[in-house]
């Protein structure tokens, strides 16, 4: 089935992480949007833009359907480690709680669709605490009742974060040796731009398809090509 696309409402949410960033200007760049709301905790000072509203949302748990009044799609970038976190519960409550906030809030103001940056790997059984948190969320959010939920499973992120990680900048360093060894059912663990990521999430609200949809590395590349190609 499809979503109809007439010139759409955006909500993005983690605006200022690195995939979130990304997603941001893509969204900016597209005449399908009118409007587009970026949800943030504190003040951002962006640039004048005359279809960007900034929403200072100070608790995001405290989210309901009037932050997503008339919105379409909504895009949800938020993610922290278990280390930036400090706990394993605080992690969840991030990168599982507020995303169903999100989503249940979206939902009930009229939301269709809803896209996600999960990880590679992500599984609900998984023994890996990480994994199954972004697994859990995934099978959950089929479940709100939109018409169609975005998950995007992408290995390490390459590009430049506000916040320094140790181990992820060493990773950057060898990721183009390491993607050629990771062949066949390997390829989804392949590192990728985050700005591929933003590109490829905007490129699967363009695709219309109501259900669920699981994204890894190579239908990331192709939803971000696509845009590419059409603009």
């Amino acid at each position: 089935m499809l979503i109809a696309m007439h010139t759409r409402t955006a909500v993005l949410l983690g605006a200022t992480g690195l995939v979130g960033g990304f997603c941001f200007e893509e969204l900016k760049r597209s005449s399908a949007y009118n409007k587009i709301t970026v949800i943030t905790r504190r003040p951002l000072n962006l640039a004048p833009h005359p279809a960007v509203i900034e929403k200072i949302q100070p608790d995001l748990s405290q989210l309901s359907p009037v932050d997503f009044q008339g919105a379409d799609d909504v895009f949800c970038a938020l993610g922290t480690t278990i280390k930036q976190a400090g706990s394993q519960a605080a992690f969840r409550a991030v990168d599982y709680e507020l995303p169903m906030i999100a989503a249940g809030a979206a939902k009930s103001a009229g939301a269709e669709q809803f896209m996600l940056v999960s990880s590679v790997g992500a599984d609900a059984k998984s023994g890996n605490f990480y994994l199954r948190t972004k697994g859990e969320l995934e099978r959950d959010l089929a479940g709100v009742g939109l018409q169609a939920v975005h998950a995007f499973r992408p290995g390490l992120l390459l590009g430049t974060r506000n916040e320094f990680r140790t181990g992820e900048a060493i990773a950057q360093k060898l990721a183009p040796v390491l993607n050629v060894l990771f062949i066949g059912r390997l390829r989804q663990y392949r590192s990728i731009p985050a700005e591929t990521v933003g590109r490829a999430m905007v490129g699967a609200a363009f695709q219309q398809q109501a259900g669920t949809h699981i994204y890894t590395y190579d239908e990331i590349g192709s939803l971000a090509c696509a845009m590419n190609i059409s603009q």
